[in-house]
């Protein structure tokens, strides 16, 4: 229950009141950030009610948008019976002319759960063609039927034009399966799918109880020759007692293997340490990858132990030595 309580009071933080105040990216709550650069506008998007919404000119000062969902997905309640209005982990990019917003509805700790996406024609939201439409279920997982849990969607287009979704939480691994063309159903001609990172876990089947299995928020990157998995080891939203932290491994395929920088794929454990938590910073993770304006950023959100465990926005610059990202620890 403890659990629970402290999960959903971090959904509230991330979805609480508009405000159009700018704040300081270390007073910028979040959880699950991903961004977008539009004509000089950063766009975030996080977990929270209706999914949260930041804009920024110069990634160091956030103001909160309006949600995109005024009213929750009228499938959630098929999917989960609990579900309300709090929409996780996003996933945005630009494709077909138009932007793609990928996010999971789900009971807490449990696989009943579901990735829908929405698109619109542009994030200015003063624009004439401003306006989100969901498209419905992409991917749902079913309790006694998938080893996998359908949250923490990340979409890829490998070197070939070929879209991939990778998503997954705990259970059996985190996965990859194939799309249309159009980016809102699983392709079906054939359905191609993949275990992209996996650890082991014990008997249970309950994420409440998952071993040393816990690993989700899959990330995947090109750089150069390589596609880069980053994913979250351990324990998120337990406050200034999270474990989170970000590893990595690369292949020169989109599906892999995934190789860490001592050659252990992912499958089998493998991951490279890219940051983590020390004294003042608990339940690092969560991150998304880009390149803006000829820089590489790791985007995360990190709990500050000092104020209870707050999830607030963080983002590092990405060096890279030997082929590997770099960031600097917390501080």
């Amino acid at each position: 229950m403890k659990k629970i309580l402290v999960w959903v009071s971090l959904v509230l933080a991330c979805g609480s009141a508009l405000s159009q105040e700018a704040l300081p990216i270390g007073e910028t709550i979040v959880h699950d950030p991903v961004m977008i650069q539009q004509n000089g506008t950063y766009y975030l998007f996080c977990t929270g009610h209706g999914i949260s919404v930041f804009s920024s000119k110069d990634m160091k000062t956030w103001t909160k948008q309006k949600p995109v969902f005024d009213a929750p997905p009228a499938w959630g309640k098929t999917v989960a019976p609990d579900f309300k209005d709090h929409i996780w982990a996003p996933d945005v990019s630009f494709h077909n002319g138009q932007y793609y917003l990928y996010y999971s509805v789900s009971s807490f700790a449990k696989n009943t759960s579901a990735i829908g996406v929405a698109t619109n024609k542009t994030l200015d939201p003063a624009s004439k063609d401003f306006k989100w439409t969901d498209h419905g279920i992409v991917v749902q997982s079913v309790p006694n039927r998938d080893l996998w849990n359908a949250i923490d969607p990340n979409l890829v287009i490998d070197e070939k034009g070929t879209p991939w979704l990778t998503f997954g939480s705990f259970w059996d691994g985190l996965k990859m399966v194939k799309l249309t063309p159009e980016l809102t159903k699983i392709a079906n001609q054939p359905e191609e799918w993949y275990t992209v990172a996996r650890r082991e876990r014990s008997f249970s089947l309950e994420d409440a109880n998952p071993g040393d299995a816990a690993l989700e928020a899959p990330f995947i990157f090109k750089k150069d020759n390589y596609y880069y998995l980053f994913l979250s080891w351990d324990y998120c939203c337990r406050g200034e007692n999270s474990t989170y932290k970000v590893v990595v491994g690369r292949s020169q395929s989109v599906h892999g293997p995934f190789l860490d920088a001592n050659g252990k794929d992912l499958n089998q454990g493998g991951g490279t340490l890219v940051i983590e938590g020390n004294k003042n910073w608990a339940g690092v993770g969560h991150n998304s990858t880009y390149t803006f304006n000829g820089k590489d950023y790791l985007v995360f959100h990190a709990y500050e132990i000092a104020k209870k465990g707050r999830p607030v926005l963080t983002i590092k610059e990405i060096t890279w030595e030997n082929g590997w990202p770099k960031v600097a620890p917390m501080n």
